[in-house]
């Protein structure tokens, strides 16, 4: 009787709490920043929005090069060495208070956010068997999908009835607890690996296989911006900042639930079965949060991008690491996640505009209209394909 390799090890269970932290910490400022920049700092809504755009964009700077960087100094230590300075970082928010030193903040710790985040996708990528990777990959990605809920939960609660301080030295914490639980990681050894040369080329900044995918993901990520940076003050221009937090308890709850049956179908069936359901649930939660007038729309709207985005990301990050050999999973992850990033960061800024210019609800109509056009792109390429 063939019995699966385990996913859930001790190494993986490691490895999860620890991209967990950071993410809590990632989702928990993302949410309460533009608040904090509006409120404490009497700051525009385009300031704001650059809180979310000059993070990403030092992470966009750094993420090419990181693919390297893990090869030559290896990934679990630069996952400390990167997970210590971030830590440090988040640390700082409690004394920074000028806004351009809480910009120049910003921009370093999106240099250690996007190694930490590299070398963990990579590590996972490597413990998880090759055989399961599909679901092995998802199960991690949910680390991801929880910290959506709980870090803008704790975040938006914290700074409603305690205070920014007081949220900044809970950050701090759980980062300290993240890195702590990263010691238990065991550094991994991949079969095949090649002694890797120290200059760099074309080929160490990028894996072109995984490009394509990787540029249909940063067109999601572009549409996801307008929830990651925006969806605190859509929330509170309509009466509806309670509900903020509830809006990512129901995001996460319909992604951790759905997430055993897609990653099995992902592996069983093909991409095409979670992609395209995922493209169509992500467009018409985007439509609905266009459109809501209620709190129950609104939490709708938070089930339904739950479900899509869930699907969406962690099947297109497998598929770029598929795309390519094992060896060249940090490459294949730092590609995907620069492409990612860059989504994010032109979304975080360029939805800004829009809402400055037309408002919220026009934010989100335009994002739900291009995810409708990645999903008519990625409907024409795999007729294509099959008729080839």
């Amino acid at each position: 009787m063939n019995h699966k390799e385990p996913i859930w090890t001790k190494s993986f269970i490691s490895l999860f709490f620890t991209n967990l932290s950071v993410f809590i910490v990632f989702y928990g400022l993302v949410s309460t920043l533009p608040l904090y920049a509006k409120d404490a700092l009497s700051r525009t809504d385009e300031e704001a929005g650059l809180l979310m755009t000059i993070f990403l964009l030092s992470a966009i700077i750094v993420r090419p090069f990181t693919g390297k960087l893990l090869d030559l100094a290896g990934k679990r230590k630069m996952l400390w060495i990167s997970l210590f300075f971030y830590l440090i970082c988040t640390i700082l928010y409690y004394f920074i208070t000028p806004f351009e030193g809480l910009l120049a903040l910003r921009f370093f710790q999106g240099v250690w956010f996007s190694i930490v985040t590299t070398a963990a996708g990579s590590l996972a990528a490597d413990i998880v068997p090759v055989t399961r990777r599909g679901a092995g990959l998802g199960y991690f990605v949910m680390s991801t999908n929880l910290a959506v809920v709980i870090g803008p939960f704790v975040a938006l609660f914290i700074i409603q009835s305690y205070s920014y301080d007081a949220l900044f030295i809970m950050m701090s914490v759980l980062i300290i607890i993240g890195a702590l639980v990263a010691v238990l990681i065991p550094d991994v050894k991949v079969e095949g690996a090649a002694v890797q040369s120290k200059l760099f080329t074309w080929n160490d900044l990028f894996e072109k296989k995984a490009m394509p995918i990787a540029l249909l993901a940063s067109l999601i990520a572009f549409s996801y911006a307008s929830v990651l940076s925006y969806l605190s003050i859509y929330a509170q221009e309509k009466g509806l900042l309670p509900l903020a937090s509830f809006f990512f308890v129901v995001f996460a709850a319909v992604m951790l639930i759905s997430r055993p049956f897609t990653g099995k179908i992902f592996d069983e069936k093909g991409p095409a079965f979670i992609l395209i359901p995922g493209f169509v649930l992500f467009f018409l939660g985007l439509l609905i949060l266009a459109f809501m007038n209620s709190g129950g729309l609104f939490l709708l709207a938070g089930a339904c991008v739950g479900l899509g985005y869930g699907a969406l990301v962690p099947s297109l990050q497998t598929l770029a690491i598929q795309s390519t050999s094992h060896n060249r999973s940090g490459y294949a992850t730092a590609t995907f996640f620069t492409l990612f990033d860059t989504g994010l960061a032109i979304g975080s800024f360029v939805l800004g505009i829009v809402a400055v210019q037309l408002g919220y609800r026009n934010v989100y109509l335009l994002s739900s209209l291009l995810v409708l056009a990645v999903l008519a792109f990625y409907l024409v390429t795999v007729r294509k394909r099959r008729q080839a």
